[in-house]
């Protein structure tokens, strides 16, 4: 059974168009697709233009709410895939990264992208769990 979730503790997806979160049944497990997240505040204005720290974190605050709110956390993340604009940023998205996944590492994905669909967003980050 799949349940589309869009819950209030974290900013609405962009334009209402798309669901945050989708949670597959899988029995003994349940799968947490998450989708990309760019640093966005309640109204859906950017996050800290320009800069890479004040974006993750915000990113990564979204991720742990949407994870709370179907009572997952960082522990359970499988995959983490990461669309940077500019690769020499690296070092700072891993810094923020590094404070959210504090056990073993997801496997993950990260590559360098022209752009984003907001002008403003320097990085998209998309999430799979499962609990």
């Amino acid at each position: 059974m799949l349940t589309l979730h869009n819950p209030p503790t974290t900013p609405a997806p962009f334009a209402d168009r798309y669901a945050n979160l989708a949670e597959i049944d899988l029995g003994a497990a349940r799968l947490l697709v998450l989708s990309g997240q760019v640093a966005l505040d309640h109204d859906g204005a950017v996050v800290g233009p320009g800069d890479m720290t004040a974006q993750a974190t915000a990113i990564f605050t979204a991720v742990e709410a949407l994870l709370a709110d179907r009572g997952a956390g960082f522990a359970d993340v499988v995959n983490v895939r990461t669309y940077l604009t500019d690769l020499s940023l690296l070092a700072e998205y891993a810094a923020v990264r590094r404070r959210f996944f504090t056990g073993p590492p997801p496997t993950s994905t990260t590559v360098e992208v022209s752009r984003l669909f907001l002008p403003d967003a320097l990085l998209e980050v998309e999430i799979t769990a499962v609990v």
